[in-house]
């Protein structure tokens, strides 16, 4: 039995674009697993971020309260010069 030449070259061929489809591999995954990563992390900052913002929210002193707040400044000085002082 005799070895074909063109049997070798071509399981050599077969064997290099094997290599390539592994590495091409190897990318797609490790860039799906960047991708992944990285969602993560922003789904993370995300919600920290939609904390922070409730808090503000809560913490913030509604418009009607601080007209009132003003409104009672303004006429306890109105009152204090109308006597005068």
């Amino acid at each position: 039995m005799t070895a074909d030449p063109e049997h070798s070259v071509v399981q050599g061929e077969l064997a290099e674009l094997r290599r390539r489809l592994d590495v091409a591999y190897a990318r797609v995954e490790g860039g799906l697993a960047l991708l992944s990563h990285r969602t993560e992390e922003t789904a993370k900052e995300l919600a920290e971020l939609s904390a922070r913002l409730t808090a503000l929210e809560h913490a913030r002193w509604p418009l009607p309260s601080v007209a009132v707040v003003t409104a009672l400044g303004a006429l306890a000085v109105a009152v204090w010069q109308a006597l005068g002082h």
